[in-house]
């Protein structure tokens, strides 16, 4: 791969935060502009995302990540949990705002492009959903994504002891960080219902989409990707044997991407070449 263009760069996120965002074009650029969204208690270096981004700067693909304005990362820990402050005010509105911000960034660098196409995996494939009817949006791809925020929250009593205390927490398996989630997230749901609809964002994408999930997902089962599907009226990609990130870990000290994840990839880049006749 021979790099013609890298950015490393700040953006400005919700509430003014900043945060990290990298873009790469290739030599050989197409025009083709992959923006990629990573999920739940992720970052734009997490596992094997780097060589996802060198896999289609090798196709002839820009390729743009960038770190959640809110993910608990920081400018100078960019890949380590280092504010639990900012993770736990995090919501999922802004997160779509985060996303539109990364568009705007783009468009304000002046880099050059004749489509984008947003990839999300997990939590950021429902954001990629949710976005997905920006005039700037030509296609959307999602790996092992979510098909509602609704049920991502707690319910019955667990619900209102996180209403009372105000804040909840989720044990981080790889760092056994305690993850805080403030009351706030839910309500800020509460508030934007509607434009946090997966199912009606769905319905209501007329633009090409290729969603992809593992058959042994037990992070977000299978059973999500088939009601993406079909709200979307289209083909489910399933990997059998597939897990939740496609046999990729943190860290990934291997210079190949896992045979899934490679399988994954190849799936959105035979649908985006197909896009492109």
């Amino acid at each position: 791969m021979n790099e013609a263009f890298h950015l490393h760069d700040v953006y400005i996120g919700h509430n003014n935060r900043k945060s990290l965002i990298d873009i790469q074009l290739p030599e050989n650029y197409s025009g083709q502009l992959v923006l990629f969204i990573h999920g739940f208690m992720g970052y734009m270096n997490w596992g094997c995302w780097r060589l996802m981004q060198t896999y289609f700067l090798d196709a002839g693909y820009g390729f743009v990540r960038y770190n959640a304005s809110h993910n608990g990362t920081t400018i100078e820990h960019p890949s380590q949990f280092a504010d639990l402050d900012a993770f736990a005010e995090n919501t999922y509105s802004a997160e779509l705002f985060d996303l539109h911000q990364v568009i705007d960034f783009i468009e304000n660098k002046a880099i050059s492009y004749k489509a984008l196409h947003l990839v999300g995996h997990s939590r950021g494939g429902g954001i990629a959903l949710l976005a997905g009817n920006h005039p700037k949006v030509t296609s959307i791809s999602t790996l092992a994504a979510i098909s509602s925020i609704e049920h991502r929250f707690p319910t019955g009593d667990e619900l209102a002891k996180w209403r009372v205390e105000g804040k909840r927490y989720i044990l981080n398996g790889r760092t056994l960080q305690q993850m805080p989630l403030n009351y706030s997230q839910y309500e800020d749901f509460l508030e934007n219902k509607d434009e946090l609809s997966i199912e009606k964002s769905c319905r209501e994408i007329h633009k090409p989409t290729c969603i992809i999930h593992g058959d042994q997902d037990t992070s977000v089962l299978v059973s999500e990707g088939k009601e993406l599907a079909n709200w979307l009226s289209n083909a489910l990609h399933i990997i059998q044997g597939a897990d939740h990130t496609f046999g990729s870990k943190e860290p990934w000290n291997s210079s190949e991407l896992p045979s899934d994840l490679k399988m994954a990839c190849e799936t959105i880049l035979n649908f985006l070449n197909s896009l492109r006749k």
